[in-house]
């Protein structure tokens, strides 16, 4: 008696590439390298969880999702010498259709960090100073 060994059903009516794509942006990541100056030792600073990438076109905002050599809000972080510090956040990824978008801290006091009129890249890995 032979084996039979049954296939499972074939999806031919969507499209691989579309598929594709579609796993892909829905895994994407928008890398944003900050830079701010510290005029002297012992400024403090923080990132809020508040903290959007706004699509200047459509409006579609994107949340923070990870911050990397920064503290979250309600800790700060203390420059140790005045200068140039760095810190990197991560995002959710920006519409594809994104060209233009701005960084900004949604925060109910002074000093947000913001950066207007990003220019999208291919890369979606950015380097921003603030002053």
């Amino acid at each position: 008696m032979p084996n039979t060994i049954e296939l499972p059903a074939i999806d031919q009516e969507v499209d691989v590439t579309t598929k594709l794509a579609t796993a892909v942006e829905t895994q994407a990541q928008v890398i944003v390298h900050c830079h701010f100056l510290a005029m002297s030792p012992g400024d403090g600073y923080r990132i809020w969880p508040t903290t959007f990438l706004t699509c200047q076109h459509s409006g579609h905002r994107s949340k923070l999702v990870h911050a990397e050599n920064v503290c979250y809000y309600p800790q700060w972080q203390f420059a140790q010498k005045a200068g140039w510090h760095s810190f990197t956040l991560v995002f959710e990824p920006l519409p594809s259709t994104c060209t233009l978008f701005d960084l900004a801290e949604e925060i109910p006091e002074s000093g947000a960090f913001k950066a207007h009129g990003i220019k999208r890249n291919k890369s979606d890995v950015y380097n921003v100073e603030f002053m």
